[in-house]
């Protein structure tokens, strides 16, 4: 594969701190490269360096001549003078850009609700970022850089950009590198993973669920003071490897080792004892929700999109949801489609149009926001002596831990302790936030986006601390690998209505996909993207109905296939139990096929059928 770009010798110091020193790394066409590794240790400076933004003290940053290089930064750099067309295609004609299909495809996906002709200055910081996400992938790059693209992404938006991003180019060309907080996003787009930590880069091969094994290989051989590292790891990979199976099937996940590793790793959580003592602190009444519904009239601004509507604007109907102790559920839906109305009906913010809210008497509830209005009262006031306010133990999985241990266990030092809570970066602020709130013991916990501002490393340590917590939990997130990690069942808010979710995100995606999504009248998407979803076109269909007949093509062979190995079977030496357990394992393989094969021609047809 071409070289396109590469740091050798790489040295980088701060005033107060070195980042890197005497790295090496590059870029080939066709890398797919995943940075993972702790706040600030320098993930976000790297992939500045790399891309040019930041000179290095030491070293140098070679690229091929002609590389294209694009970048999505943490910071706003969009002209606030500029409208939301102009940002995202410039001054290019109609008809060029929009004969483009990569062009089509990044303004269906990422700014079809957003007026045209907005300025970029009237745009909430959500908007924004889709908007300068937008433009960059509307523009052709030879390398993307990007940093936390899936913030203000929901799930669908998620789930659009890694399908973008795998078929942007072909599988030898271009380069990729990307941070993100999000698991199932690295898991899901790359190919290879570099660990930024103590001032160096560190690479894996393959995605999230193979550099989580290869590191508890390396944690098992490291020092005595990595031990409580790779226990957490440990656990992470127990859930990864009985969790999805997509995750465990790729090629360079090595399930024999995953297993060993694993092999006396209790499951994550003991329901059946959590249920229980939900049970002793909650009763039987939690929050019942009746038949309620939230209609908003006048002018009123919407908390997850930014916009102001007028007039009367119905957000939930007929809802009816009874929370039971212990129940772990995470709530699923698009920016904008009444999660946060949803939470504001179960803590009380939100009155009912129609309906009725029940609260049992014994509920203690604790919301973990978005904001860390929490902690504003205690901003100068040192962590130790904010913690020391609060209980001296805490159960936790079935142990008394004090408060320095639970800080401990979120990744805070004894530096931290003495720290002024204002002097805290964003993710320490967030963990401290989290470990008041459980302090307090709560009986039932509403976490509305938890994992913003965490790295992997306190993500997978917050799920783990989640794991032991006895009581109701309600998750709003747009983080895949915490809703099925630390929840067991999904709901999900479309068209206003919620929805149980038997076959969880998966599921949900399938019913988002045709479930009503707004779209701005001004947008010149808006109007081809309704005409898609209302019909096929002739290519299209021929397309599908061409991949029908080949579907029913294999069937056949592989229905035969069966047949065959059935009557190998019942003609094979009956005592060659060997031979026998390898011909039922080929005519189990080709029933597998064939159940997959039937499921993919139901759907086509039905989509043929419209």
């Amino acid at each position: 594969m071409a070289h396109l770009l590469g740091g050798e010798n790489l040295h980088l110091s701060f005033p107060t701190r070195a980042v890197l020193e005497g790295v090496t790394v590059g870029i080939d066409a066709g890398d797919r490269i995943g940075i993972v590794g702790r706040n600030g240790d320098g993930k976000s400076t790297l992939m500045k360096v790399l891309a040019g933004r930041i000179a290095p003290d030491q070293g140098r940053v070679t690229s091929r001549s002609g590389t294209r290089i694009g970048m999505l930064d943490q910071s706003d750099v969009l002209d606030p003078a500029l409208t939301v067309g102009q940002a995202v295609v410039g001054d290019r004609p109609e008809h060029e850009w929009a004969g483009d299909a990569k062009v089509r495809d990044v303004i269906g996906g990422l700014v079809a609700d957003l007026d045209w002709e907005s300025a970029v200055r009237d745009l909430s910081g959500g908007q924004r970022r889709r908007t300068a996400l937008a433009a960059l992938l509307a523009q052709e790059w030879d390398i993307l850089f990007l940093d936390e693209p899936t913030n203000h992404l929901d799930v669908d938006g998620i789930t659009w950009l890694a399908a973008h991003l795998n078929r942007r180019w072909p599988a030898a060309q271009g380069g990729l590198a990307v941070v993100t907080h999000d698991r199932w996003f690295l898991d899901e787009v790359s190919t290879d993973t570099w660990e930024v930590h103590d001032r160096t880069v560190e690479p894996f091969e393959g995605g999230y669920a193979a550099y989580v094994l290869q590191r508890v290989e390396r944690d098992r051989q490291a020092a005595a003071a990595e031990a409580k590292r790779q226990n957490l790891m440990r656990k992470e990979l127990a859930w990864l490897r009985r969790g999805a199976p997509a995750r465990t099937s790729k090629p360079k996940f090595r399930i024999e080792a995953a297993n060993e590793l694993i092999a006396d790793v209790p499951p994550p959580r003991d329901t059946v004892e959590l249920s229980r003592m939900a049970v002793s602190r909650l009763g039987r009444r939690v929050v019942d929700v009746e038949d309620a519904w939230v209609t908003f009239t006048g002018s009123h601004d919407d908390e997850e999109t930014g916009h102001r509507d007028a007039g009367e604007h119905t957000v939930l109907k007929d809802v009816t949801w009874r929370i039971a102790p212990g129940e772990r559920t995470g709530i699923l839906g698009r920016n904008g489609a009444g999660k946060s109305t949803l939470l504001g009906l179960i803590t009380g913010d939100v009155e009912p149009s129609a309906g009725a809210v029940t609260r049992g008497s014994t509920v203690r509830l604790a919301v973990l926001t978005q904001q860390l209005r929490e902690l504003d009262e205690v901003a100068d006031d040192r962590v130790s002596d904010v913690v020391g306010r609060y209980r001296s133990s805490y159960a936790a999985g079935g142990k008394e831990m004090t408060p320095g241990q639970l800080l401990e266990r979120l990744g805070f030092t004894s530096e931290h302790l003495a720290t002024p809570v204002r002097d805290l970066s964003g993710g320490q602020k967030r963990r401290l936030q989290l470990l008041l709130i459980l302090l307090e013991e709560p009986n039932v916990l509403v976490l509305d986006e938890p994992t913003n501002d965490l790295d992997t490393d306190m993500l997978a340590a917050m799920e783990d601390l989640l794991d032991t917590w006895p009581g109701t939990l309600l998750v709003v997130s747009h983080d895949r690998y915490l809703l099925e990690r630390v929840t067991d069942q999904q709901y999900a808010v479309l068209d206003g209505r919620l929805r149980h979710l038997p076959g969880g995100v998966d599921e949900y995606l399938r019913l988002a996909a045709g479930s009503s999504l707004q779209t701005s009248r001004t947008n010149p998407m808006a109007a081809s993207k309704q005409g898609s979803e209302a019909s096929l076109s002739g290519a299209e269909s021929r397309s599908l109905q061409k991949e029908v007949g080949s579907i029913e093509r294999r069937l056949s062979k592989l229905r035969d296939a069966v047949a065959e190995r059935e009557q190998e079977l019942a003609d094979h030496d009956q005592t060659d139990f060997e031979g026998l357990a390898a011909i039922t394992a080929r005519m189990n393989e080709a029933r597998d096929e064939i159940d997959e094969l039937e499921l993919r021609w139901l759907e086509l047809s039905e989509v043929l059928e419209g």
